[in-house]
């Protein structure tokens, strides 16, 4: 018997997720290697028996929380696409605000920048598709991320991006970067919503950090102090209820001009701070 996409997007469910109709949609379109204006376009259009098979099985996998992105192997970034998988964090919209907010405050000038927990290097290939003049180069302890945001540096063109394996600022010359940006750990270990949604399934020492969640911005605000140059930026993504404690940071090590830029939600996402130099 045949069945059209009308009637598998219909048929199928996705009770437990927030958005089933867009899960579905974006499954489907995985499996049929098109977009969704062909679904809306060809609603009458059958599936045959090994695309069918396909899309159930990675249905079966959504409802039990997978997120889509890892299903996909595919995720949607500042208008480029770029490749997931599981040795990575999910890049996210919230994520964006950090990118905006760098392209605000620095000038479109030649600059030395580093991007600090690179994972799939979102950060570092959107800000380079931005600035041609910035020198970027994605930093991240893991070698699996690593070799996937090379990947993504070339599928998107933006091979001039350098990545290396690394833990923070770690072999960076002292005073020889114009701006640090970084989406580091930052959830504590006891939060609930580590039990919940997609954060079920991605790496626990990308989402994880110590002292209620701000060991690692600690570590970073430390250790970029030692390598920006006088009046250069560090910028750091965090937990919306972390902006005082990330202020206050940034203060203790030395960093002036400090404040926080809030996300599309109205909560304070991103804080930066000028090193003033010594």
């Amino acid at each position: 018997m045949s069945v059209s996409i009308a009637d598998v997007l219909r048929q199928s469910e996705l009770p437990e997720s927030e958005t089933p109709a867009l899960d579905k949609e974006v499954l489907l379109c995985h499996v049929l290697n098109k977009d969704r204006t062909y679904l809306f376009t060809w609603p009458e259009k059958t599936l045959d028996e090994q695309q069918l098979s396909a899309f159930y099985a990675l249905l079966e996998r959504r409802q039990k929380g997978e997120p889509v992105a890892y299903l996909t192997g595919v995720r949607e970034f500042w208008s480029l696409s770029l490749k997931v998988d599981q040795s990575t964090l999910i890049p996210r919209p919230d994520t964006e605000r950090l990118v905006e907010v760098a392209l605000e405050v620095m000038p479109d000038s030649p600059l030395n920048v580093v991007d600090l927990g690179t994972g799939t290097g979102a950060i570092a290939l959107a800000l380079a598709s931005e600035r041609k003049h910035w020198m970027l180069t994605g930093i991240d302890q893991s070698e699996e991320a690593v070799s996937l945001a090379k990947e993504n540096a070339s599928l998107n063109r933006l091979e001039r991006v350098g990545f290396k394996v690394g833990s923070w600022c770690d072999g960076i010359p002292p005073r020889s970067v114009d701006l640090v940006v970084s989406n580091p750990p930052y959830i504590a270990s006891t939060d609930p919503h580590l039990r919940e949604g997609d954060v079920r399934f991605e790496p626990l020492s990308a989402l994880v950090a110590e002292q209620n969640g701000l060991s690692d911005i600690v570590d970073i605000a430390k250790q970029s102090s030692e390598c920006l140059t006088a009046n250069g930026w560090l910028m750091i993504e965090h937990g919306f209820e972390q902006a005082a404690e990330v202020r206050r940071i940034f203060k203790g090590y030395g960093y002036t001009d400090v404040s926080s830029y809030q996300d599309l939600s109205g909560n304070d996402r991103v804080t930066i701070g000028r090193w003033p130099g010594l």
